[in-house]
C-alpha cells in the first residue's frame, strides 16, 4: 500500500490533468512554484492545511477525496453525481422548511 504524501500527490495529479491543467497553471493558480507542485505529485512532499484548501477548492472535491487511493474505493463520476444530486435535494428541503419556519414567525 503507498503512502499518504504518494497517495496525495497522485490525486492531485489526477484531478490537475482532469481539468485538463497543466503544472504550471495549477501552480499558479495555488500560489506555488512548479517546482513545489511538481514535488508534491511525485510525493516527496507534503501539502500545507492551506494549500490542502486551495485544492479542494480548486477540484471541488471534499479533502476525504484527495486521500483516497485507487486500491481502497472506486467510486466514478456517475456515483459522485448521484451524491451530489442527494446532496441538492436535501439543501432544498431543508431551505423550504426553514423558510415555512420564517413565514409562521412573521404571522404570529
Amino acid at each position: 500500500m503507498a503512502d499518504v504524501k504518494t497517495i496525495l500527490g497522485a490525486n492531485i495529479k489526477y484531478y490537475r490533468k482532469k481539468q485538463c491543467l497543466t503544472q504550471e497553471q495549477l501552480a499558479e493558480d495555488l500560489g506555488i512554484t512548479t517546482k513545489h507542485l511538481s514535488t508534491i505529485e511525485t510525493g516527496a512532499h507534503f501539502v500545507s492545511a492551506d494549500l490542502l484548501e486551495k485544492l479542494t477548492q480548486k477540484f471541488h472535491v471534499s479533502a476525504s477525496a484527495l486521500f483516497y487511493s485507487v486500491e481502497e474505493i472506486s467510486v466514478d463520476d456517475s456515483f459522485l453525481g448521484k451524491i451530489d444530486q442527494i446532496i441538492d435535494n436535501e439543501c432544498i428541503k431543508v431551505a423550504g422548511k426553514i423558510k415555512n419556519q420564517i413565514r409562521q414567525l412573521s404571522n404570529k
